[in-house]
């Protein structure tokens, strides 16, 4: 009798405030977007650095005619030069640290550079004399760099050092100022969907001030009277997390697993399935930030 009493002033208060509710489901569903996003995008964050961190390279590249270098005064590196810097990586001292390396040529370089670049004007002006010969190392340990760097920096016939992961942390920390846009456009939307719960809440309070004070005459309980407000909140917020839920799973699903997996099969993306990971989370924050926003309302707008 009492749950059916209960579930009777829960549906009573959706319909009579159903606009509003509507406008809480929306709000909770766009705030609660934006949080799964930066979590997604976290998820998708350590996914690529435990696939690409493991197959960064180093690049010793050489000198070669446009080589402006101090090290590369003498001008393009000799047979002999390249011929020690095989040896020197070769050699106990170097081989310790990395698992294997690669020559690459001109003529190598030049046809990564056309594949990277091919649809771009820039390929037109370049030719393969302007890129220089490198050899490319794998790292054991990419936290050993510096130790490649200082060894070959100030060989003769090497242009510079370069670490490739630099060029991913760069990438990685733009992806990290993204995931922080999105908390703090996510924060400011949960302020507004907790503000607009609270103001339902008030409302359905107000207009039922009649029937909650025949249940305090009639000896109610405080929980049975609060309850029916409670749960109005919580529901609509649990249905704007659960609208949040289903479309993060299909942009991980469609556009991340399908699309652009495809399209860069290259690079790993997180599934749809590591998407529903968050769904709990979304409705956890969404059913208890209305719960307490509800309870704070009625201990102010509703003496029990």
């Amino acid at each position: 009798m009492r749950l059916a009493f209960i579930l009777g002033e829960i549906g009573s208060g959706l319909r009579r405030n159903l606009s509003m509710v509507v406008s809480v489901i929306l709000v909770t569903f766009v705030s609660l977007t934006f949080v799964g996003a930066a979590g997604l995008l976290q998820m998708q964050i350590n996914q690529m650095k435990g696939y690409w961190y493991d197959k960064v390279q180093v690049a010793i590249f050489l000198c070669n005619e446009t080589s402006t270098a101090p090290g590369c005064a003498a001008g393009s590196v000799t047979p002999e030069q390249k011929n020690n810097l095989e040896k020197l990586l070769a050699s106990p001292a170097v081989k310790q640290y990395i698992n294997d390396f690669q020559f690459e040529s001109k003529e190598e370089a030049y046809g990564h550079f056309k594949e990277q670049f091919s649809n771009s004007p820039i390929v037109d002006s370049v030719t393969p004399d302007q890129l220089p010969a490198s050899f490319r190392l794998s790292m054991k340990d990419p936290e050993k760099y510096q130790i490649i760097s200082e060894t070959f920096s100030s060989q003769p016939g090497v242009e510079s050092v370069t670490d490739q992961r630099k060029l991913l942390e760069r990438l990685f920390s733009w992806m990290n100022t993204a995931s922080l846009a999105a908390v703090g456009i996510a924060a400011v939307m949960i302020v507004c969907a907790v503000l607009l719960i609270a103001t339902t809440i008030r409302l359905s309070a107000f207009s039922r001030r009649r029937e909650t004070g025949i249940m305090r005459l009639v000896g109610a309980s405080k929980m049975v009277i609060q309850l029916p407000f409670i749960m109005e909140g919580v529901i609509a917020a649990v249905a704007g997390a659960l609208l949040a839920s289903v479309t993060l799973w299909l942009v991980a699903h469609f556009w991340l697993g399908e699309t652009l997996s495809r399209q860069i099969p290259d690079t790993p993306f997180i599934s749809g399935a590591q998407a529903l990971i968050i769904a709990p989370l979304l409705i956890a924050l969404g059913g208890g930030l209305a719960g307490m926003s509800s309870l704070l309302t009625l201990r102010r707008y509703l003496k029990v």
